[in-house]
């Protein structure tokens, strides 16, 4: 049985969600004896060379832009050299799903993952945003089958397309049960004595709202907040600087898997203010890490959190959730207890990667 797989920068995995998955999900079908191939992205000139990374094909196409035209024209040269092998095909991603005409046109079977409902965040400009939305609906059409990561996305996309065509299959992440806590020592926190948000610091992810609620008053902790902030540039991180108390700490962005992990895991209270999107992993990985959960209220973030975190509209709603968690040593207790009998029940790596396999097998049956 062969696949492969394509709409990530490759493995193994340093940029997100997607290539996350594509690593433990291509390990995962190697071991039982699945011939897998993934496309790797690499930055500099020359050709198209391959290799394999513990078990796994890798084929990587060298691309010399930068950005989003970069993406684009990788996308184009793996999905032109994919035709070519002519084997079934897992995308990960639809933003550029205009390409897989190729597919359709040669006969290749294509299951596309259909990720958030990307065109409506506030980050990209309208011409962007155009070209998501065309590209989405190009996607839930080429594609053979559709995997959506939430309900919410299948409801989305059965507008258009048949129900039959999409499988719910969420996002899943490791489940930890230790992690090093003299990392935290380097970003001047101490275990169980600070909240902390993970995301990009955009509007659509509600930091302004959690800085200023937190730094409403005193709270004998730290707030510590992961991201790339460019006050200098960017208005909106002007705006998140100007509302932070002085126990705020902004930390950067931190790529580093080890310090990440071990940042949530001895945290308080993971904040995720993601208002757009289906099952996000950054929450996701927060569950694994038995996080008590305060998040934004939305359809999508409450089927994942579950009903036993806690959640905000606005930044007053914040605030007030603030005072009532942080000081409250049984809730807390109560909220991690949840967050790791969610993860357990419906977000394990083993679940995930199960249904992923069974769908690959009856679509390679059809």
């Amino acid at each position: 049985m062969q696949i492969a797989i394509l709409g990530t920068r490759g493995i193994p995995a340093k940029h997100g969600g997607f290539e996350t998955f594509a690593e433990h999900f291509a390990l995962y079908l190697v071991d039982k004896g699945w011939e897998v191939s993934i496309y790797c992205q690499d930055e500099e000139n020359g050709d198209i060379f391959e290799d394999s990374w513990r078990g796994v094909h890798r084929v990587h196409i060298p691309v010399s832009q930068a950005g989003a035209k970069g993406t684009v024209v990788f996308d184009w040269k793996s999905t032109w050299h994919a035709t070519a092998r002519k084997r079934p095909v897992l995308t990960l991603g639809y933003n550029t799903a205009i390409f897989c005409m190729l597919y359709r046109f040669h006969g290749i079977y294509n299951i596309i993952n259909m990720d958030g409902i990307e065109w409506r965040r506030a980050k990209w400009s309208l011409p962007e945003r155009v070209w998501l939305y065309m590209n989405e609906k190009l996607g839930a059409w080429l594609g053979n089958h559709l995997i959506a990561d939430h309900p919410e996305i299948k409801k989305h996309l059965i507008q258009f397309v048949g129900e039959r065509k999409v499988t719910v299959i969420p996002y899943a992440a490791d489940i930890l049960d230790a992690a090093d806590e003299g990392l935290l020592a380097a970003h001047g926190l101490q275990k169980n004595g600070y909240a902390i948000i993970i995301a990009r610091p955009e509007p659509e992810n509600s930091i302004l709202e959690v800085v200023a609620a937190f730094s409403r008053k005193k709270r004998h902790m730290h707030l510590a907040v992961l991201g790339n902030f460019s006050p200098e540039t960017n208005e909106y991180h002007k705006k998140v600087i100007e509302a932070a108390g002085d126990e705020v700490k902004f930390l950067g962005a931190i790529y580093d898997q080890a310090v990440v992990q071990s940042l949530r895991f001895f945290a308080r209270l993971y904040i995720h203010g993601h208002t757009v999107g289906g099952t996000n992993p950054s929450l996701v990985e927060a569950l694994g890490a038995r996080s008590a959960v305060l998040a934004q209220n939305n359809k999508f973030n409450r089927w994942v959190a579950g009903e036993k975190a806690r959640y905000f509209l606005t930044e007053d709603d914040c605030a007030r959730e603030l005072d009532t968690i942080l000081n409250d040593d049984a809730l807390i207790a109560e909220m991690k207890d949840f967050s790791h009998q969610q993860i357990t029940t419906r977000f394990t790596w083993d679940k995930v990667h199960k249904a992923y396999e069974q769908l690959l097998i009856e679509a390679m049956r059809n």
